[in-house]
């Protein structure tokens, strides 16, 4: 077991495009991060570059106290697990899993009994003697994990290992990632673009864009507590409603926001936060979750589009003005007529909104330029 440590590490190819840019990130021993973010934000390229198969271009790298920045990747004491599985696909299940060790000239008592103690973790013993090919993509991507498994790595790399599974295999392997974990207690470094993934298997969420750490945080705080509003939109399903052209006020020494001309006092919390902020008044993006939203009172309104019944909750698609508004009602809770083309009034608690600064997209509340600069794990506290 072992803790990873990346100081300033950046990743800048050839042709002068900067892949990665300045990521700093302390992941503790037994620790299960998950690097997150859209196609070509750099999550891949930096878990490479822990894994030996990119080089560093700045910055260091450090494995368990120990510098590895120019030390090759088999003797980094890392396991990798691929998106494509890459297993031997002339060797059956066994050899698969055997291979490393041979490698390493362990002898063969010693490599039968790992194997199929793995074997028996991953529930895959009924298939040591077959080859790839006879297997499932479920069951292919379960001996890639036991392939590294074997190893014992202080050390689990795993590079959108579930994305080539359909939806149904993804959550079975989701779930039995979680139990794994709980079982061989490692180091994890997990990639994915999927927020579900992340928000489920991360002890904390590392969310890129561009090459750029946005936020780290745990899933609850990177949910409730987004700095700024790519974070806000790309964390949560369905993604947050934003209402655009409204105003943070300050009248009576009292903060509001002003959405589609209706006054929200601001809670407590939020007062405090944005005057140890200084904020002045200013245009903003408010952010309201579909989850937080009331419907058939306040003095917002909206025609409705589209309303699907999904059993336990209706999800409403409606429109307010310029604005989309997405609306998640458990079904239990609902007293008005949702039917399409119906217009419904609807409101928020003024503690749930979200408040953007219109020029910068920054969270007025959360932002903190200074832990921003350092990619420091979690934004700011009013605690």
């Amino acid at each position: 077991m072992a803790e990873v440590i990346l100081k300033d590490l950046k990743k800048v190819y050839d042709n002068k495009v900067t892949a990665v840019h300045d990521v700093n990130l302390h992941i503790k021993d037994k620790e299960f991060i998950v690097l997150v973010g859209p196609s070509g934000c750099g999550k891949s390229t930096t878990l490479r570059m822990v894994a030996g198969l990119e080089e560093i271009s700045d910055g260091e790298l450090y494995i368990d106290g120990r510098l590895v920045n120019e030390v090759a990747p088999k003797d980094r004491d890392i396991a990798m697990v691929f998106q494509n599985y890459a297993l031997y696909p002339h060797m059956t299940v066994y050899d698969n899993m055997a291979f490393a060790l041979k490698l390493r000239k362990v002898s063969k008592a010693d490599i039968d009994k790992k194997v199929r103690e793995v074997a028996e973790i991953l529930d895959i013993t009924q298939y040591l003697s077959r080859k790839p090919k006879a297997l499932s993509g479920g069951q292919r991507q379960r001996v890639a994990i036991g392939r590294a498994m074997v190893r014992d790595p202080k050390v689990f790399l795993m590079d959108e290992p579930l994305s080539n599974l359909d939806a149904k295999l993804r959550n079975q392997m989701r779930a039995e990632i979680i139990k794994l974990r709980s079982r061989i207690n490692t180091t994890f470094m997990y990639v994915t673009h999927d927020q579900t993934e992340a928000m489920t298997l991360g002890d904390r969420i590392v969310i890129m864009k561009d090459g750029f750490v946005n936020q780290i945080g745990t899933p609850q705080e990177v949910f409730n507590k987004p700095v700024n509003l790519f974070v806000a939109g790309f964390i949560g399903m369905p993604v947050m409603n934003f209402f655009d052209r409204c105003k943070l006020l300050l009248e009576g020494g009292k903060y509001y926001a002003e959405i589609r001309g209706v006054k929200f006092e601001l809670d407590e919390f939020q007062q405090k936060a944005l005057k140890k902020n200084g904020v002045e008044p200013c245009d903003i993006v408010a952010g309201i979750r579909p989850q937080h939203v009331t419907v058939g009172e306040g003095k917002l309104s909206a025609t409705i589009e589209v309303s699907e019944m999904m059993g336990s909750e209706y999800n409403i698609h409606a429109r307010c003005g310029e604005d989309e508004v997405v609306m998640l009602i458990p079904t239990v809770d609902l007293t008005t007529d949702v039917s399409m083309g119906k217009t419904v009034s609807f409101t928020t608690k003024p503690g749930l909104i979200q408040l953007f600064d219109k020029a910068t997209g920054n969270n007025l509340i959360w932002f903190d330029a200074d832990s921003m600069a350092n990619n420091a794990p979690v934004c700011k506290s009013y605690e």
